[in-house]
């Protein structure tokens, strides 16, 4: 029975609109230190609340389409 509570703590909840750092970092399969660097360079979004620091969930989907885009092989006119 805990081992299902714990494994239910770790399914990610789709109507969060804030992540914490390490739900979003979990969302995009990287570390919480690779997460803090990508917020701390403002490549990945987050907002301040009181003393805490959250990822809005639109931003995870920002990024990763950012960086989709940035790694599309462009295509070359023969």
């Amino acid at each position: 029975m805990h081992d299902a509570h714990v494994a239910a703590s770790h399914v990610a909840d789709p109507t969060l609109v804030l992540l914490t750092v390490e739900e979003a970092a979990r969302r995009l399969s990287i570390g919480r230190t690779t997460c803090f660097h990508l917020i701390g360079s403002g490549q990945l979004e987050s907002v301040p609340i009181g003393r805490l620091r959250r990822v809005p969930a639109e931003a995870v989907n920002d990024f990763l389409a950012r960086l989709r885009e940035a790694h599309r092989p462009t295509s070359t006119a023969a």
